[in-house]
């Protein structure tokens, strides 16, 4: 919140909130509470306003910690009807609050694997692994295109959880991406474009069974119906097409341009002052050790590995469950946090073996790893809070349910306003899984499948998409945060870069939907996808070239420099 007109933009909004909250304390404070909810403002359209008013003032200041805060505030407050000492009980309290989030199991599981990531990550730099990946990437990886079409296809290959990829992804991809001076942000955008919309249309996936489990009943397979709505799923699979094309014909627009003119012009990765991982990529050599591109790629598989049996083994593969069930039945975080316990202490031990690290200097990742997280670890327990006060404590699932219901007399358009309604929620709640989780029951109560089998499948992919597309955008998602992480990007750069690229890619598969519930064509409909996806962007490109021509020619002299100067 640096210039002054930040400033006050930031306090008319925060005046703006107090206002209506007084508003509202007024009219709601000791109203009645029906049978089925703990607050008036259930199920209402107020359930919604804690995180509204959280991304708007993400937005405004451009400072995470306080809006996602401010956020919980708002929901405590909603929560209790306004009595202050209340509300910080519940703010902190163990029903929805800090401590009730912290004490979830599966939040807890995703971060201690944070904390093994961020420790495995700090030993492959300090044994020299993440060293000799980039020495390597700087001979094999020829250009700027080819390092972003490598870091995609490493996405696409980790496809089993994305948490874990856009982790990985980043601990593996920075050297490389580094050495063709992209930006932070390019990196956040392609990995997070390579997390959920790849594991979303992955048949073997911890999302893949999620939506399974969602819509399974005794008409519908869920496992097979999550199958037959992969190639309707048109904001994944465009999303994925865009990196393609923007990668090989080096398309920028909107914030992201000024990053990676930043980044090829000036040599400055991150553009804003912020540095929330500074250090953390002074990628060491042992001294008088020779290091090979093994020393990376090896803790990696073997993480992969253990990842893959620690969600099969929670998900009963040795009780005598077939490798996909096991995988349907997975509990993602606790086999996460399996794997990379496992991981974390094969790595310590391969360091250890090859003689790259001192068993002394190698406990000095621990405090290190775990301070590289810290970050991640404090946004995604307060995105975690405001989701618990917007989605459990105010049920504005419930709201959605009722919302949705009333749009049923659309039929053939319907898919295309339930990707709407779905990535509206995503973006308020920052949870695919949440929106999914509300949206798809819904389409299978709308659409009878016996009855219309195509439109509930598109229905599904809609709802599929469009979760992933408002789960794509927030700024208080966690996989966005996730991608921040993985890439050393300041959250909200990464946040305000990949908007305008998930827009676009919105509006084309908004579009597709539109198209699909008309003609029903599963093949016909996506090559009609892929085509308008190709064609904007040829378009933008062009008007991006007339309107900042000058930009574009610096950032082609400077990386021709670069790659001559090499």
């Amino acid at each position: 919140m640096e210039k002054k007109s930040t400033k006050t933009a930031y306090l008319v909004a925060v005046i703006c909130i107090v206002v209506l909250l007084a508003i509202l304390g007024m009219k709601y404070a000791g109203a009645p509470i029906g049978e089925d909810y703990e607050t008036p403002f259930a199920a209402t359209f107020w359930s919604l306003l804690p995180p509204i008013c959280a991304i708007a003032l993400a937005l405004i200041s451009k400072e995470v910690y306080s809006s996602l805060f401010f956020g919980c505030v708002i929901g405590a407050l909603l929560y209790t009807q306004f009595r202050p000492w209340e509300a910080l009980q519940a703010l902190v309290g163990t029903d929805y609050g800090l401590l009730s989030v912290l004490c979830d199991s599966w939040n807890m599981g995703i971060i201690i694997f944070l904390v093994e990531l961020g420790i495995i990550s700090d030993l492959m730099n300090k044994g020299g692994g993440s060293e000799a990946f980039g020495r390597w990437a700087k001979e094999k990886v020829k250009s700027r295109a080819s390092a972003q079409l490598m870091t995609m296809l490493l996405g696409v290959l980790i496809f089993i959880d994305d948490y874990f990829n856009c982790l990985t992804v980043g601990a593996v991809m920075r050297p490389v991406t580094e050495s063709h001076n992209i930006s932070r942000a390019k990196l956040a955008y392609v990995i997070d474009a390579t997390a959920a919309p790849v594991c979303m249309i992955a048949p073997i996936s911890s999302w893949a069974a999620a939506v399974s489990g969602y819509v399974n009943s005794d008409n519908v397979n869920g496992f097979q119906l999550f199958i037959k709505q992969i190639p309707w799923n048109y904001y994944c699979i465009l999303t994925l097409i865009m990196i393609i094309v923007i990668s090989v014909k080096n398309i920028d627009y909107g914030p992201m341009l000024q990053h990676e003119y930043n980044a090829q012009v000036k040599g400055d990765l991150f553009t804003t002052e912020h540095r929330p991982f500074e250090g953390a990529d002074d990628y060491e050599a042992p001294s008088g050790k020779k290091t090979s591109v093994a020393d990376l790629l090896v803790p990696v598989i073997a993480l992969i590995i253990f990842c893959i049996i620690g969600m099969i083994f929670t998900g009963g593969f040795w009780d005598g469950e077939t490798f996909t069930d096991s995988f349907a039945n997975a509990d993602a975080a606790y086999g996460l946090a399996l794997g990379g316990t496992i991981g974390m202490i094969f790595t310590f031990l391969y360091f250890w073996c090859r003689r790259l690290i001192s068993f002394e200097k190698s406990f000095d990742s621990v405090p290190k790893g775990f301070i590289q997280m810290v970050s991640p670890i404090l946004i995604l327990t307060l995105a975690w809070t405001l989701c618990s006060f917007t989605r459990y404590a105010m049920c504005s699932a419930d709201f959605v349910s009722a919302a949705l219901a009333n749009a049923g007399s659309l039929k053939n358009f319907l898919p295309a306003v339930i990707f709407v309604i779905g990535a509206a929620i995503g973006f308020a709640t920052g949870t695919s899984w949440g929106t999914i989780g509300i949206m798809a029951p819904i389409v299978v109560s709308v659409f009878d499948y016996d009855v219309e089998p195509v439109l509930c499948t598109i229905g599904l992919a809609a709802a599929c998409s469009g979760g992933v597309m408002g789960d794509h955008c927030s700024p208080i998602s966690d996989t966005t945060i996730m991608a921040s992480a993985g890439a050393h990007c300041y959250h909200l750069n990464h946040v305000f870069t990949q908007l305008p690229y998930a827009l676009t890619v919105s509006v084309v598969a908004f579009i597709s939907f539109i198209l699909a519930g008309l003609i029903q064509q599963v093949w016909i409909n996506l090559i009609i996808a892929i085509v308008l996806m190709i064609a904007t962007l040829i378009v933008i490109d062009k008007m991006e070239r007339g309107k900042n021509g000058d930009m574009y020619k610096a950032i082609d002299e400077a990386y021709a420099a670069h790659m001559a100067g090499k």
